[in-house]
């Protein structure tokens, strides 16, 4: 299937359950997606959990800049303090719109779920058509010698009770946001 047909395959699916999902061209306009968020949701601080040397140091000009506080590691002191987290993703499942994103660490964890809103960053190349397609990876994770954790998050946290009333951000974040970086335009 062509990259762009997987892309627009994610953005339907991820849509359908609630995930705002746009198209974006670097590291640098993802950030700023960030921030401009951030700011108009009233929001004061920012998560910025897995992300490189490189990106952390843009994630933190861009949050100075604009006046947001990004919160230190470890962010379990910072739980209730969250409004928006930024994670890189490690892969999407077009067929449902899913992230796939490592959480073997406690701060990926914490900014994944204890945020009002999640921001993930997902390569463009790293869409695969289903979760079978997935297999080689994950094979490679159980078969590697070290421990591992990691999240499938379809959608915004959603929950409905016994009388079958849905509410958002029961359990995780109000707002998921999936920013698809098109790094290999067809």
């Amino acid at each position: 299937m062509p990259n762009s047909d997987l892309i627009q395959m994610m953005k339907q699916r991820a849509e359908t359950v609630q995930a705002i999902v746009s198209k974006i061209t670097d590291m640098e306009e993802a950030v700023r997606y960030t921030v401009d968020l951030t700011q108009k949701q009233g929001g004061r601080t920012v998560a910025a959990a897995g992300l490189n040397p490189d990106e952390a140091r843009l994630m933190k000009t861009a949050c100075e800049t604009f006046q947001l506080e990004l919160l230190e590691f470890p962010l379990r002191p910072h739980t209730h303090e969250i409004h928006t987290s930024f994670t890189p993703a490690d892969w999407g499942i077009a067929e449902t719109g899913t992230l796939v994103i490592d959480s073997s660490s406690e701060d990926v964890r914490i900014a994944t779920m204890l945020a009002e809103t999640h921001i993930a960053v997902l390569p463009a190349s790293k869409i695969k058509p289903d979760s079978a397609a997935l297999e080689k990876e994950l094979n490679a994770v159980l078969m590697a010698d070290t421990p591992s954790y990691y999240a499938f998050i379809t959608g915004a946290s959603r929950t409905a009770d016994i009388e079958r009333v849905l509410a958002i951000g029961v359990h995780g974040p109000q707002e998921l946001h999936i920013l698809i970086v098109e790094e290999d335009r067809e």
